[in-house]
């Protein structure tokens, strides 16, 4: 099976709840597992303001996962996918929309908790 993990899922895996063992879970079994590249820059964001460290984290993303390049026809696909789906969600993000449309694009689940992807038949929610 392939899977997108987004940077909500990975920050759950990094703190050890109850929805990063989902996510361990998932790593150990035999599975492609993707990270979008802006997905590493979201993390560490996260990561750095909490104080805690970002190489670790920068490394667990890397070394656990296959770290995916934005095509131009999938950042095409995404900005489609962001102007259409602003219209019933106010707040939905440009990396929301990449993270969509790679996992589009590879035949893959999205493993996240952002509610943001409740009602796409591609994600997997950890909550």
């Amino acid at each position: 099976m392939k899977y997108v993990i987004d940077a909500y899922a990975w920050i759950e895996y990094l703190e050890g709840s109850r929805a990063g063992e989902k996510v361990r879970k998932i790593l150990q079994d035999n599975n492609e597992i993707f990270s979008l590249n802006l997905t590493i820059s979201e993390v560490v964001s996260r990561i750095k303001r909490k104080g805690s460290d970002t190489e670790i984290a920068y490394q667990v993303i890397i070394s656990n996962s296959q770290v995916a390049e934005i095509s131009h026809e999938v950042a095409k696909e995404a900005g489609l996918l962001h102007a259409e789906t602003r219209k019933t969600i106010k707040d939905f993000g440009i990396a929301d929309s990449l993270i969509l449309a790679l996992a589009r694009e590879l035949n893959a689940k999205i493993i996240t908790g952002d509610e943001h992807f409740r009602n796409f038949k591609e994600a997997i929610l950890i909550k």
